[in-house]
């Protein structure tokens, strides 16, 4: 995300992939990633606190705390506590990122 390396983050994602931020906005892989393209979401860094992950069978949970740097719908760069939590799915030996929903902590 701080690359914008749009490609590569398309490639962790599934198919029916959604992200919920912590706004409660909705959107799909391609908004997300049109959204990063654009420039409404722009990422800086990222210092990982916690991460956990929770695997049955071919599917996953994983929650992570990170402080991170962003500017997003123009407003001015600043520091963020957020947490995500993502669902994962194995499909072709590979696991895809199934949604993410951010909150603070």
């Amino acid at each position: 995300m701080i690359e914008k390396n749009i490609e590569g983050l398309r490639s962790l994602m599934s198919s029916d992939y959604c992200l919920y931020h912590m706004t409660g906005v909705k959107q799909s892989a391609d908004e997300f990633l049109n959204g990063l393209k654009s420039g409404t979401f722009n990422y800086f860094s990222a210092e990982h606190d916690d991460i956990i992950v929770k695997i049955q069978g071919d599917e996953a949970t994983m929650t992570g705390k990170s402080r991170v740097v962003a500017a997003v719908y123009g407003g001015g760069k600043r520091s963020w506590r957020l947490q995500g939590d993502f669902t994962l799915r194995k499909e072709n030996e590979n696991w895809k990122f199934t949604s993410s929903r951010a909150s603070t902590y």
